[in-house]
């Protein structure tokens, strides 16, 4: 949850707005849904202390993404705009002993 807040702090300080925070279709969510001009991400956030366990980006398997991409499919429709352009982000946060560390990946992955 802190790193959710961390995200999101970082990307309204990069101009995105927030449209869903955890946006649910039944056991599945998209962390963030932000919207900047006509670009619509459905953003994955990961927060590790260390990539001992792989990188952040690599804990995203297809199965994640595939359950990202049907919840996404679902805000599309009821809120979309014809003229938006869609893609998948992936925010990672690095635990340190200098705080947090955060990195915007903008279209991490492609269906």
């Amino acid at each position: 949850m802190a790193g959710e807040r961390a995200a999101l702090a970082y990307l309204t300080s990069c101009g995105w707005q927030v449209e869903a925070h955890r946006f649910r279709l039944g056991r599945h969510d998209v962390d963030l849904i932000v919207t900047r001009g006509s670009v619509v991400a459905f953003v994955e956030v990961k927060t590790r202390a260390t990539e001992a366990f792989g990188s952040p980006l690599e804990a995203v398997d297809w199965r994640k993404r595939r359950a990202i991409a049907r919840v996404a499919e679902v805000w599309r429709l009821r809120h979309g705009r014809r003229d938006d352009e869609y893609r998948f982000d992936l925010v990672t946060i690095m635990r340190g002993a200098d705080g947090l560390a955060v990195e915007h990946v903008a279209d991490a992955w492609r269906l």
